[in-house]
């Protein structure tokens, strides 16, 4: 279950993040599988967002490709990484590491301080009228970007594992091996 929590109160930016994916749901070779652009679509979705990252991809832009690798190495006879700056996603597919998601929301319009509009009946110039009371919807906005996280995810699972029902499902993944071959 992915968990929620706002960064900055004031830029409206929350960060959602989903723990112990199996590697590999999602697709690097169709356009409309790839998760990325998948979780962008549904976040997006949302009223009042008007930004989507994905690990640290704002920060990773601004640096060149040899500081934003996330690096593989082999420990106890398991590939690790010690860094997420990909936020669990490659080329459209999880890689095993926590997905990171964070949403820009944009404050919301109306306020106690009037500020200057129309009229659209006269076209004349009018105050903004104040129509309604709630000043923060972070708390909301989490709940709703967990549970499209939630959509996204399921229909992953449903697509790489199958089935008619929760128990065939559990049945497909649980004698999947998510052991990838060792790289050495």
């Amino acid at each position: 279950m992915p968990s929620c929590k706002q960064r900055k109160r004031a830029a409206g930016v929350i960060e959602t993040v989903a723990l112990n994916l199996p590697v590999g749901l999602g697709s690097h070779v169709h356009w409309d599988r790839k998760l990325d652009g998948r979780f962008a679509q549904a976040i997006m979705s949302i009223h009042s967002v008007k930004g989507v990252e994905i690990g640290n991809a704002f920060e990773n832009a601004r640096k060149p490709g040899t500081e934003v690798q996330d690096e593989i190495f082999v420990r106890d006879g398991k590939l690790v990484r010690e860094t997420n700056r990909a936020g669990g996603l490659e080329g459209g597919i999880t890689n095993g590491e926590p997905l990171v998601i964070r949403a820009a929301l944009k404050p919301i319009a109306t306020t106690l301080t009037p500020t200057r509009s129309i009229d659209v009946t006269t076209r004349q110039a009018a105050p903004m009228i104040y129509q309604r009371s709630d000043l923060v919807h972070i708390p909301r906005a989490c709940v709703i970007t967990e549970s499209m996280v939630c959509l996204v995810l399921a229909d992953a699972m449903m697509e790489k594992f199958g089935g008619d029902s929760l128990r065939e499902m559990k049945a497909h993944f649980d004698a999947w091996n998510p052991q990838l071959p060792h790289p050495l």
